[in-house]
């Protein structure tokens, strides 16, 4: 995508938070629909979705029509994916699983040129215009691509510091769920325990000027952690605001239209009798 809008993207985080759903759907129209109801990047989910890198391009270009920045989850096995998905023009790539400061090292290598680190190099691809841009233009912006890791079990919390020392990294983003189940209270996001490493995460980053976020399901939960410190905050999942959305209308359509209805029904029985 466009650097000036990863720019933005950055200097947007220092100002306030960013907000923006995950998202496991093949569908562009949905990306369309997200960025124009205001949020500020969509999470394309390659770990938990269904989609693969024919789809992903479509979802990408969708995300940038719209306004949002399109970040990509990649899966916990490896960084082959961070490349590719790169290549096609995401506007940064979001490692799952992330344990040790060598496997946070590893993302970074796998997201950045040289010198700042070991990326397959081919500009024959979307994200440098299929060679339009120029080789010198292109390698000198790609490095601005956000990198985001998950920590999300103990053997995180006990490198923690280790990690967060490894250069290149620009988020750092706490995945509750697993966090929970690594902690033994599966599912149990605001149990203690976990709200306690949570905190020393979001701490830990505050300590180093680095951003941290995590995924949550409601806007009270949002303005918690906003309230805490942290910047880059995932709210819900795409096909779960639709869902939700579709049940408040069934509900209020069916109350409304019911009553409307009993209400004509005695209207009859009346004008009969």
């Amino acid at each position: 995508m466009k650097v000036e809008r990863i720019r933005a993207f950055r200097q947007l985080l220092k100002v306030r938070p960013v907000f923006g759903p995950f998202s496991k759907t093949r569908d562009a129209a949905m990306i369309e629909a997200i960025g124009h109801g205001g949020f500020d990047f969509v999470i394309l989910d390659m770990e938990h979705g269904p989609n693969g890198l024919e789809t992903l391009e479509h979802l990408i270009r969708a995300a940038e029509v719209s306004g949002l920045v399109p970040i990509v989850r990649t899966r916990p096995v490896g960084t082959e994916l961070v490349n590719m998905v790169l290549d096609l023009g995401a506007g940064g790539v979001q490692a799952p699983q992330v344990a040790t400061p060598e496997e946070a090292a590893a993302v970074v290598r796998a997201a950045r040129f040289a010198p700042q680190g070991e990326r397959g190099v081919c500009r024959y691809v979307r994200a440098a215009k299929y060679s339009a841009m120029s080789p010198a233009e292109y390698f000198a912006t790609a490095n601005e691509a956000v990198v985001i890791i998950q920590l999300e079990g103990r053997r995180a919390l006990e490198n923690l510091e280790s990690i967060l020392g490894v250069s290149g990294l620009d988020i750092v983003f706490v995945g509750p769920y697993d966090l929970s189940q690594s902690l033994g209270v599966p599912g149990e996001i605001e149990h203690p325990r976990v709200v306690e490493c949570v905190d020393r995460i979001v701490q830990a980053c505050a300590r180093r000027g680095m951003a941290c976020g995590t995924f949550t399901e409601s806007v009270a939960a949002a303005a918690r952690w906003v309230a805490r410190g942290m910047r880059y905050i995932s709210y819900s999942v795409d096909v779960g605001l639709m869902s939700a959305a579709c049940a408040i209308a069934a509900a209020e359509l069916r109350a409304t239209c019911e009553a409307i209805g009993a209400g004509q029904a005695a209207q009859g029985k009346e004008a009969v009798s």
